[in-house]
């Protein structure tokens, strides 16, 4: 009995982070899982990951001290739910001039399926020294589109910082 049960969860743990189909003309790679920790609620299709969590999903990657994976069998294969919590959760992504947009909150949840990242709590957003602060951001990957709102009972109101491009120096001509 407990090999088959210790079989059940290594299996959910390998679908969990099966490769995930991001959408048609994108690059498919897998979602990767390491943490002190794993936990599997086979009823509830919830994988738990606790103590130095890592996800990499491609280009993107979470640190967080605690995930959640939540499977969604509603929207077929391979839609998972991702929420990070941490002290704070944090999101790197590598873009597509080389450049890395980070992020980092109380929360973080990954749509895998809807490629959206909902950052909650002190959350904050920096791509090229531009910075946004509010209590909660939302990024639409596939529209390159980010929306920040502060908090209901919070006082303070988003925030963002716009840095001037830098110009680069052409060498003196004629010297």
């Amino acid at each position: 009995m407990t090999n088959k049960l210790l079989f059940t969860v290594t299996l959910l743990g390998l679908l969990l982070c099966h490769s995930v189909n991001a959408q048609q003309n994108k690059t498919t790679s897998e979602v990767s899982i390491k943490a002190g920790k794993q936990q599997a609620m086979l009823k509830t299709n919830i994988g738990i990951f606790e103590q130095n969590v890592e996800i990499i999903h491609g280009n993107r990657k979470i640190n967080a001290d605690r995930l959640e994976v939540h499977r969604r069998e509603e929207l077929g294969d391979n839609k998972q739910l991702l929420v990070a919590t941490g002290n704070p959760a944090r999101f790197i992504e590598k873009q597509l001039d080389g450049t890395e947009l980070t992020a980092s909150a109380l929360e973080i949840r990954y749509d895998v399926a809807n490629r959206t990242l909902v950052i909650k709590g002190n959350a904050s957003i920096n791509q090229s020294g531009q910075i946004i602060q509010a209590q909660s951001i939302t990024y639409d990957m596939d529209k390159q589109l980010i929306s920040a709102e502060r908090g209901e009972q919070d006082n303070a109101r988003v925030h963002t910082i716009l840095v001037p491009e830098k110009k680069s120096k052409k060498p003196d001509q004629g010297k």
